[in-house]
């Protein structure tokens, strides 16, 4: 391992990049840690001369952007052959790591995730430059759930620097856009193609064109029509399949146009899903029971305040009838209701949970006629509320 770039004092490897080592290190004129990315430049004099030049003026243009999602570039240089990107070092994980651990993420996670990273995209946008390897490997999450984009200008170098080995097209097939494929002219409507796929990745734990190479990947990406992310994750709302569908349109005059076209959306969404408290308060909400008698035309909802079903029914009534009321009172009510008159064995199971003795069915006949009083009051209120009913 290398112990000086430039300036900086090389403190230990963090990884290996698409073009080079990612270093940990310290600038020592400030005593502040930063990531160094390295890119070599072991070409032919003629095309190294070329890709350095390139290169600079890519890293200049990311290094004016100041975004809080996207990270921010300190310094460029050279050493030998090796040419470097210094940048802020984030305490954080790579979103890819998170994917790879979790698969699938929360609905309201997944969209704060993404409104950050297209808040990003649109501020580089709106200073024309477009990242072209929106993947999540260039997505950290730092502390509190907050979101930097990286590699801001350095996938249109490292493209660069394979077609004038090989002829061939350098990318993440996977989170390619069609444009990219076919080897045309990018804008920010790539960007939001690619961020599309990330998206559909985040809500169903696979991205939408799978193959079992480059070729039928980009094949995929050229012609495959991905299902809709709910198919596969329940929890996705329909307005959410309509974005991704919208951001991953392969007519580019069909996709989002811009970023923050994106982000407008992507808020809506959030604002329409249910909040954790608003679920836990529905949960503590007296049911809602909808019953509705023989002949009604119309369904109306009867709010139970709690009760059991045993209680507040029909057959709950007849019960009470029954244990308080003459036979005759009983076969009237039973007509009215609909309902058949319960047998002494239900009446007995039943009398545990009202709280109301078989013994009541034997009283003397000034007990029983006060019963029927009782029943005519049922009955009237019964016949009130279905007049009510009909009325309203």
């Amino acid at each position: 391992m290398i112990s000086q770039l430039g300036r900086y004092e090389v403190i230990s490897e963090l990884g290996q990049g698409a073009m080079g080592v990612v270093y940990k290190a310290r600038d020592p004129l400030i005593d502040r840690e930063v990531a160094i990315k390295t890119i070599n430049l072991s070409l032919a004099l003629e095309e190294r001369e070329e890709y350095e030049a390139r290169f600079y003026q890519e890293a200049k243009a990311a290094g004016r952007l100041s975004h809080p999602n996207i990270v921010t570039i300190y310094d460029v240089g050279r050493t030998g052959d090796i040419a470097y990107i210094a940048m802020e070092y984030l305490h954080g994980r790579e979103l890819r790591d998170v994917l790879n651990e979790n698969k699938t993420l929360p609905v309201q996670q997944v969209l704060d995730v993404i409104i950050q990273v297209a808040q990003g995209l649109s501020y580089a946008h709106e200073h024309e430059i477009v990242h072209r390897d929106v993947k999540p490997s260039n997505v950290m999450i730092i502390r509190d759930g907050h979101v930097k984009i990286t590699d801001f200008g350095i996938a249109r170098m490292a493209s660069a620097a394979v077609r004038t080995q090989t002829g061939m097209v350098l990318g993440s097939p996977k989170y390619m856009s069609p444009e990219q494929v076919l080897g045309k002219l990018t804008d920010q409507r790539s960007d939001i193609f690619s961020l599309g796929v990330m998206l559909y990745e985040m809500l169903t734990g696979q991205v939408p064109f799978i193959g079992e190479n480059v070729n039928a990947i980009m094949y995929q990406t050229l012609n495959a029509i991905p299902a809709p992310p709910s198919n596969a994750n329940p929890a996705v709302p329909e307005m959410l399949n309509y974005i991704v569908a919208k951001a991953l349109a392969k007519d580019l005059d069909a996709r989002y146009q811009n970023a923050n076209e994106l982000v407008n959306d992507l808020r809506a969404c959030r604002e329409a899903l249910p909040r954790a408290a608003d679920v836990a308060h529905a949960a503590k909400r007296p049911a809602m029971i909808t019953r509705t008698m023989d002949g009604d035309e119309e369904a109306k909802p009867v709010i139970a305040l709690g009760l059991s079903s045993s209680f507040d029914s029909n057959e709950a009534t007849m019960r009470l009838a029954a244990m308080t009321a003459s036979k005759e009172e009983v076969e009237e009510l039973s007509k009215t209701l609909r309902t058949e008159r319960p047998s002494m064995a239900e009446i007995n199971r039943a009398a545990p949970k009202t709280g109301v003795s078989h013994h009541a069915r034997h009283r003397s006949e000034p007990a029983r006629n006060g019963g029927g009083y009782l029943l005519l009051v049922i009955v009237a209120l019964i016949v009130l509320g279905l007049f009510s009913a009909l009325i309203f």
